[in-house]
């Protein structure tokens, strides 16, 4: 039985195993909690608390479902999609910020008709813009230092994607652009240009501040992150939560701060994890996005192509900084945001694009595999036979 089962998986979860298992730990995490924070919701709307757990399950499953398609397909595929994928996000971004659907006082998505279910266009320009900037940096490696063959056409995407983030996400906008220059930075981009990068991404982040949609609330919850004399209400709960989960936890469903906390199945999700888990639960789910970045960073030094290692490492770093982000705010190292913790969160757009990103490293970590095996099996073949 056990050896169909290593078969079965061999043949159809391929890549790097430990990140399979990553996820999938992940994915019990987000059922258990998803399903105690939104009991709460539950009453208020007057449903019944598993219709909220079917649903976000089978968009979970959806999430996962585009992991496998994606580790399916070769990742030097999505270097020629990435392009196409960027020109569709430009008006999908600028629609979203005249047009937008306001969900929860956040106009962030639009809603696509027929099936009448919204749709966060950010996501889909993130993943495009670090899959695009992977391959530009690959591609200009030879002549990395020259500003007008290579570092124009980069200043360009990322100023213009970031900067139509920012007019409706700011945290997801400066999130992004901070992956930016991570990956350009592995990727041996000057740091002449990355001042300049830098520059040119905090000016865009004052024009965000001033005409976005969410400039005033930004401002505010800056504003009362550096108030010593005052934590808001949103802050306030979420160190309650954390202080009474101890080191245990007081066990599944069992949170008292799900009931005042706003948005506990997405935004403070980590906070109902470690009251109900404790400090053992919320250290579990830190370590598990650790060792996904490790892993997914192993793409730098095992890929054969610069692609690859670089496509890896950006998506990995987008991933986990979303998490460390999210986690920080629960713990006060950061002011308030609106995003969720990758995997965990409850949620649509967040979920399936976070699950094709990590099908895209698998998709990487699955060319590591081969080659490996592939040179184990050419070393076996080498060893004269009298010492087999």
């Amino acid at each position: 039985m056990m050896e169909k089962v290593k078969q079965w998986t061999d043949k159809h979860l391929q890549g790097d195993p430990v990140i399979w298992i990553v996820v999938f730990a992940l994915s019990i995490f987000s059922i258990m909690v998803v399903y105690s924070a939104t009991g709460t919701l539950a009453f208020k709307n007057m449903t019944n608390p598993e219709s909220y757990l079917i649903n976000h399950s089978i968009l979970l499953f959806l999430g996962l479902g585009a992991m496998w398609a994606a580790h399916k397909i070769d990742y030097r595929y999505y270097s020629k999609l990435s392009r196409f994928a960027l020109w569709v996000s430009v008006p999908l971004l600028i629609f979203t910020f005249t047009n937008g659907t306001t969900i929860n006082d956040a106009s962030r998505w639009i809603v696509i008709p027929i099936i009448n279910k919204t749709f966060q266009p950010s996501d889909l320009a993130s993943l495009a813009l670090i899959t695009s900037l992977a391959s530009m940096l690959a591609k200009r490696q030879q002549n990395i230092d020259s500003f007008k063959e290579s570092f124009i056409s980069i200043l360009i995407w990322c100023g213009v994607i970031c900067g139509l983030i920012a007019l409706t996400n700011l945290s997801s906008a400066i999130l992004l652009f901070a992956t930016c220059m991570l990956l350009m930075f592995i990727g041996r981009v000057p740091v002449k240009y990355l001042a300049m990068l830098i520059f040119v991404g905090s000016l865009a982040g004052v024009l965000a501040l001033e005409f976005g949609v969410r400039g005033a609330t930004a401002k505010s919850r800056i504003e009362s992150f550096f108030n010593e004399d005052e934590v808001s209400f949103h802050a306030k709960h979420g160190f309650i939560a954390v202080a009474s989960g101890g080191i245990v936890g007081k066990g599944p469903g069992k949170s008292t701060q799900r009931n005042i906390l706003p948005a506990p199945y997405s935004d403070f999700v980590y906070a109902i994890i470690i009251e109900e888990y404790g400090m053992t639960g919320g250290i579990t789910v830190l370590l598990l996005y650790l060792i996904l970045l490790y892993r997914g960073m192993k793409g730098v030094s095992k890929s054969e192509q610069a692609y690859g290692g670089l496509l890896a490492a950006g998506l990995s770093f987008a991933i986990v900084l979303q998490a460390m982000v999210n986690m920080g705010v629960v713990v006060g190292l950061g002011p308030v945001t609106g995003l969720p913790l990758p995997l965990i969160s409850m949620g649509g757009t967040s979920l399936l694009f976070t699950g094709f990103s990590l099908g895209i490293i698998l998709s990487v970590s699955r060319g590591h595999t081969d080659n490996e095996w592939k040179t184990v099996v050419q070393e076996i073949r080498n060893v004269p036979k009298a010492e087999l």
